[in-house]
């Protein structure tokens, strides 16, 4: 399956990447706004010891663009389902921001099919004002100058050259008059408003796996959120990566690849 394929589930067009490699099997969550191509750098050294494999959530990317359900349990539903359809299990979830929830929440739910967790400044805190959280960050992704004129435009707005900036940047799809986003607003601030408008703790607290809390110094995530999660999560490790702002996988290269890298030692998985 080296490169991508479809599924599909109830309807709704999943794309899927494998990365290659050979072992057990990581699978990449990204967050809001992103896509499965941005874990290219991970699944590089990760290939090393793994067969990796991504996917573009729903309303992202190559998968469905406009999806009537955007709930996190559909999200969930749709990361098992690839899981099972693609026998990856028992897999090592790594997700990162809005990836991370539904990395934790498929652990909690589905034990039997995750034998590793690894969260990228995501957390189960929710937003005591999830409308106003949305409309943030609505208002954040309204302010891309689209259609960018170029490639190396947008690479330029995303504060490149960096890796960040290009996984950004390679996120968009070429139309005729310019590059545009793989998503539609309306379906990230459905996601978002959906997703925040309550607390994951008692999900958190059910997790059985080997667990990884990698915190961004300067991400989203307080401290105190973080050092909670370790404190109710027996079998959780927290480590925080300094300076590294909420695209720590893309900011913090070396230090995520160390971390990750130890986490999987731990649990058995050797380069």
């Amino acid at each position: 399956m080296l490169g991508w394929s479809l599924l599909e589930r109830d309807e709704v067009r999943l794309a899927c990447r494998d990365f290659g490699g050979d072992g057990p099997s990581p699978l990449l969550l990204h967050g809001l706004a992103g896509h499965a191509g941005e874990w290219t750098e991970t699944a590089r050294w990760l290939t090393d010891r793994c067969h990796v494999v991504g996917f573009d959530a729903r309303g992202h990317g190559e998968s469905e663009r406009a999806p009537v359900d955007v709930t996190r349990a559909a999200h969930c539903a749709d990361a098992v389902f690839v899981v099972e359809a693609l026998e990856l299990a028992p897999v090592v979830l790594i997700g990162q921001s809005l990836g991370g929830l539904t990395a934790m929440l498929v652990a909690a739910e589905r034990a039997d099919l995750v034998a590793g967790l690894i969260i990228a400044d995501a957390s189960p805190v929710g937003s005591d004002e999830p409308e106003e959280f949305a409309l943030q960050v609505g208002e954040s992704l309204a302010r891309w100058p689209v259609p960018f004129s170029s490639h190396r435009a947008a690479v330029e707005y995303f504060g490149g050259p960096s890796r960040r900036a290009e996984a950004w940047a390679d996120g968009l799809e070429r139309r005729a008059e310019g590059w545009w986003p793989r998503f539609d607003l309306d379906v990230m601030m459905r996601t978002l408003r959906e997703t925040v408008a309550r607390s994951y703790w008692s999900e958190w607290e059910r997790i059985q796996c080997p667990t990884l809390v990698v915190r961004a110094g300067d991400g989203i995530i307080p401290r105190a959120d973080a050092q909670a999660m370790s404190a109710r999560l027996t079998p959780a490790r927290l480590i925080e990566l300094p300076g590294a702002g909420h695209d720590l996988h893309l900011e913090r290269a070396a230090p995520w690849q160390e971390a990750v890298c130890d986490f999987l030692e731990s649990i058995g998985i050797r380069g």
